[in-house]
């Protein structure tokens, strides 16, 4: 009999990380080692494939002896049917067991399936023609989960396949790693001594142990504490302060800034999975004191929404492909901002191995999924020696080649085809300032995209920060940046490098390139949609720029309207502000939401977007799925004057 301690054989997934004609990955956490068995039910066929073919298939990540992490990467050696619905399940059973009969996930949890269907079902379709799109899923944030409405559109249509969306793509801050809740910090704790994690050394000046810093020494709320400071290179006013330390992690919401590798790895699975929160309680832990009690109490109810909704999540995560990309919270506020920035958390040994512990656990529960391909086994086995020596040599050594690793971004199959870039870790950093902010691609990385782009009709580009953005926030941005504080602002966008800025722009404007551009963004915790053209060309791409943020955040109301209305007035399609942007040889239109938010361009709500593709690969249609249960849809047809 199970204890009231230990938790099911699978403790997350299945994830559906890819489906393609003649390929299928999925990846899930279990409690224990296992061997794994696929069936795949297509219109006119039960596909089983075995352990034993599955043995070429299946790398195993033991991340502790209670918990082992499997990527089932599947060659079916004959083509999958298009545009029809497919159906899959996984089997398990203990190693080496045969007398053990083999049990599904959908028997151990239906709730993985939608009324009326025994299997988990999915379509390949033959073009995209709809795909969800968002980023930035906070658990703590005080509102519904857009996931939850997502799966609830499946659940509608699960009948029809023509209706289904072909991928969801997550394009950034799935996870906050520097901002973390006091509920969810304890539960952190609770589940790394559930799943036995291993302890870790970390380093710094007085080296201490994560066993040092969990649950009476957690410094909840009081990680500033704990983590590192370093004398930054000096800005404008910084000069007069030479000899100031400063913080070297920038998040003004760092208090519970997640340290360890354990600390990461348990909030994954517990971000995506309704098992993990088995027998985890959310009451005050003792050693909490009396002045946090309110705050924990205000973030406690956000933490139990969120929990109690994961169910649908987890459905939701099983039936589509889902691609994914880090932005800065999945692994700290303003990763790899500036130059400056990176001196300071690169050459300080506690802030590489923080930085380092979240790139670790991106890999292992974003970035394997999305292109298997691209890391080889002895990657892999580095990895393993990594999550079972924590705080050791091959520890920092693997952190040492996730850093200087250059393949994060990848390219899927699909027509139009997806492209989903790199935008942290292959920066064009400043010549002239280590405090100006880096152009998000550097000039080698922006080249090897252009050359995947010749010669294709239509892509589909994933972005984490928008490329066209609002320009009112871009250039307070840029005023800020120009007396020295661009990390006050978050001086995200790719305007900023001026480098990047024109090879980017120089792209579109090349002949051999497509003609039609879907660029989807998040990153800003607000909705909108852009059409862009070229001026003074006769025939000009078509470039839309639709961003989707956040599915579990949003942008200060109030701030908000103020910064739309000085848009709509200061950049007027006759202000000659616009000729001082980079952008003056484009001509960019703004789409109204429906319905109707006053003038307002920007849409502010905790939401998932909905695009609908013609056959030409264009987009021609875009709803915000909110999660309050409200659509919101873009005009996309909609004839207004031209801005900038």
């Amino acid at each position: 009999m199970m204890s009231m301690s230990e938790l099911p054989t699978v403790v997350a997934g299945p994830l559906l990380r890819r489906a393609q004609s003649n390929r299928l990955v999925l990846w899930l956490v279990t409690s224990k080692a296992v061997e794994l068995e696929v069936k795949l039910k297509t219109p006119s066929k039960l596909h089983v494939f075995d352990h034993l073919f599955l043995s070429d298939c299946v790398q195993k990540i033991e991340i502790s002896k209670k918990c082992f992490c499997y990527l089932i990467d599947i060659d079916t050696t004959f083509d999958l049917p298009l545009d029809q619905k497919i159906f899959y399940d996984i089997l398990l059973r203990e190693p080496r067991n045969e007398s053990q009969p083999w049990v599904a996930v959908t028997e151990m949890d239906n709730a993985l399936t939608y009324p009326g269907e025994e299997m988990i079902g999915f379509v390949i379709h033959s073009r995209i023609k709809k795909v969800l799109h968002g980023s930035c899923r906070k658990p703590h944030f005080h509102s519904y989960d857009a996931l939850v409405r997502a799966d609830s559109y499946f659940e509608t249509h699960q009948n029809s396949p023509d209706k289904l969306p072909s991928v969801l793509i997550m394009s950034g801050d799935q996870v906050y790693c520097d901002d973390v809740s006091g509920p969810m910090l304890s539960a952190i704790h609770q589940l790394i001594k559930k799943l036995d994690f291993a302890n870790e050394e970390l380093p710094g000046k007085a080296n201490f142990s994560c066993d040092d810093i969990y649950h009476e020494n957690s410094h909840m709320y009081k990680r500033f504490e704990l983590l590192p400071y370093a004398k930054l290179p000096q800005g404008i006013f910084d000069r007069f302060f030479s000899g100031a330390r400063q913080p070297v992690f920038t998040s003004v919401h760092a208090n519970n800034h997640l340290m360890t590798l354990g600390e990461v790895l348990a909030m994954y699975l517990l971000t995506w999975s309704p098992i993990s929160w088995k027998n985890i309680s959310l009451d005050p832990p003792q050693y909490l004191a009396n002045n946090w009690h309110a705050k924990y109490q205000h973030e406690r109810k956000a933490i139990e929404n969120f929990r109690d909704s994961l169910s649908s999540v987890r459905r939701l995560l099983a039936h589509v492909p889902v691609a994914m990309i880090f932005d800065d919270h999945d692994v700290t506020d303003d990763w790899n901002l500036t130059a400056g920035w990176e001196m300071a958390a690169y050459g300080n040994p506690l802030s590489k191995r923080i930085i380092g512990n979240a790139l670790l656990g991106y890999w292992l529960f974003q970035g394997w999924g999305n292109a298997p391909e691209q890391f080889s086994s002895e990657f892999v086995r580095n990895i393993q020696i990594a999550l079972s020596e924590p705080g050791q040599e091959q520890h920092n050594k693997t952190i040492d080649k996730l850093l200087d690793y250059s393949q994060w971004h990848y390219e899927w199959p699909t027509s139009p085809s997806l492209m989903v870039l790199d935008t942290r870790t292959q920066r064009w950093r400043s010549e002239k300032n280590v405090h100006l902010p880096s152009g998000l691609m550097d000039w080698e990385s922006l080249t090897e995209l252009q050359q995947k782009l010749i010669g294709l009709d239509s892509v589909i580009i994933v972005s984490a920060a928008p490329i066209f953005g609002v320009k009112l926030i871009e250039t307070i941005q840029r005023v800020v940046t120009f007396f020295g504080k661009p990390l006050m602002v978050d001086a995200e966008n790719w305007m900023a490098h001026s480098g990047s800025a024109h090879t980017l722009l120089n792209m579109f404007r090349h002949s051999k390139t497509p003609q039609a551009y879907t660029i989807l963004s998040g990153d800003v915790h607000y909705s909108f949609v852009y059409n862009i053209e070229l001026r003074h060309r006769k025939t000009s791409p078509e470039i839309w720029q639709i961003t989707s943020s956040g599915i579990r955040n949003q942008f200060p109301e109030r701030l908000l309207k103020i910064f739309d209305l000085l848009n709509r007035w200061l950049y007027a399609p006759r202000s000659p502000l616009n000729w001082f942007t980079k952008r003056r040889r484009m001509r960019v239109t703004p789409h109204s939401p429906s319905p109707s938010q006053g003038k307002n361009h920007l849409v502010n709500a905790s939401t998932i977007g909905m695009i609908d593709f013609c056959e030409q690969g264009k987009p021609v249609n875009v709803i915000q799925l909110c999660a309050d249960n409200t659509d919101i849809t873009f005009n996309m047809n909609e004839s207004q004057a031209r801005w900038e």
